[in-house]
């Protein structure tokens, strides 16, 4: 698997067990991580809190976005997919967009190559959360 998609898996986790919804992110540059990031909508009561989100924060201002990728292990909402479009990221990898469709549609539309591994890990860890927490994630998705 690859490095940058295991870190986004492992911030997944860590959303986890903080008693979030894990889901996570890290955005590269120069094949470097330079910022990281997951759910924390929960944990910090609040609703834009997302992965991807809560990475380009943790990121901070690197000015230029458009030599960047980004890495989700679930498929950018269309809240994510904005931030991506408007601060110009090309490309982004996806873990899955089975258990969400997401908002790829929206991004390809921008000029956005979307790359979605449809890993195993991915889908396994968002069924069982959704399985345990189905109200929370209705909530997280906006249906609640």
């Amino acid at each position: 698997m690859d490095i940058f998609m295991k870190a986004a898996i492992d911030e997944a986790k860590q959303g986890l067990c903080e008693g979030g919804i894990p889901i996570g992110s890290v955005i590269i540059k120069d094949g470097k991580i330079i910022g990281r990031g997951h759910n924390r909508r929960v944990q910090e009561n609040d609703p834009i809190m997302h992965a991807e989100i809560n990475c380009l924060r943790n990121a901070g201002r690197i000015g230029r976005y458009r030599d960047t990728v980004l890495y989700s292990t679930l498929m950018p909402c269309y809240l994510c997919a904005g931030a991506i479009v408007q601060f110009g990221i090309k490309r982004v990898f996806v873990g899955e967009s089975e258990t969400f469709a997401g908002a790829k549609e929206f991004m390809a539309s921008h000029g956005v190559e979307v790359i979605n591994l449809n890993l195993d890990e991915c889908k396994q860890v968002m069924k069982e959360f959704i399985r345990k927490n189905p109200e929370l994630w209705n909530e997280d998705i906006g249906e609640l």
